[in-house]
């Protein structure tokens, strides 16, 4: 299964992912809760997948998105939004986004955007 960066400022977000994500038998090999550190974690961990919340503090992620794609083009990007976000949704699939997943979390709706992504 796929190595996993979650990449949220929520610290609850990132709980709730990392259980729907482990128990559908992938590893979080990593947790970031900007865009700044997970361009770091990015290239330190090498994940297949990210994670990226849309809206945090210092970077946000449709900017860390491009930071990312800039640095390797073949990431792969799974944006989560709260509703409202369509716009940007938009925007960080065209900066090369994979899918998006809205908050709040649905399991198997989580887990099919992995498998798409990969």
């Amino acid at each position: 299964m796929a190595k996993i960066l979650i990449v949220d400022d929520a610290a609850f977000m990132r709980m709730m992912l990392k259980d729907i994500l482990t128990k559908g038998g992938h590893t979080v090999v990593g947790e970031a809760e900007n865009g700044r550190i997970a361009i770091q974690k990015y290239q330190e961990l090498k994940p297949d997948v990210v994670t990226m919340d849309i809206t945090m503090p210092e970077m946000e992620g449709v900017e860390a998105v491009r930071e990312i794609r800039k640095k390797d083009a073949n990431a792969r990007i799974v944006m989560c939004s709260a509703m409202g976000q369509q716009g940007m949704v938009v925007q960080a699939i065209q900066a090369g986004a994979k899918d998006f997943i809205v908050k709040p979390f649905q399991g198997d709706r989580v887990l099919d955007a992995i498998r798409k992504a990969i």
